[in-house]
């Protein structure tokens, strides 16, 4: 049982919603600057927008489920907007998708490991990692007899 079902399952409606605050932003940037939206249209459009996303989920976990996998990957909800009618989402989520994908891996490209980080050689932070190791010896034995 996962940490949102209840005792009896999965959760209610009434647990699932997305950020009020975000869907508020966006809703502001998609207007022109004189239109406002009603908070009951906001909370319409998110009622909506979980809706569809049950919807594309459960559309992908089936699909999942027929390849035999335990992880739903992006083709499987690429699959389930075709089928489920919403091609015209299709190339935005690939492009998305692709986006993302380019991102991932320039950020694994900029990481850079500890050791690359130093500037020391292998041999130079050998010999710094000797002598805090002999250093602590040091200081533990001079505690031990005092």
């Amino acid at each position: 049982m996962s940490d949102r079902e209840g005792p009896s399952g999965p959760p209610g409606d009434d647990d699932l919603s997305l950020p009020k605050a975000t869907v508020a932003k966006m809703i502001s940037e998609l207007l022109p600057p004189d239109v406002s939206c009603a908070k009951e249209t906001r909370d319409l459009i998110i009622e909506c927008c979980v809706e569809f996303i049950h919807l594309i989920s459960s559309e992908a976990n089936e699909i999942c489920e027929q390849e035999s996998k335990k992880t739903i990957a992006p083709e499987h909800i690429i699959t389930a907007l075709e089928r489920l009618g919403f091609d015209t989402f299709k190339e935005e989520v690939q492009d998305v998708l692709k986006d993302h994908k380019q991102q991932v891996k320039h950020e694994r490209e900029k990481k850079v490991s500890k050791f690359e980080q130093s500037g020391l050689t292998e041999e130079e932070l050998l010999e710094q990692q000797q002598a805090l190791f002999a250093a602590s010896r040091e200081k533990f034995q001079s505690q031990q007899q005092a």
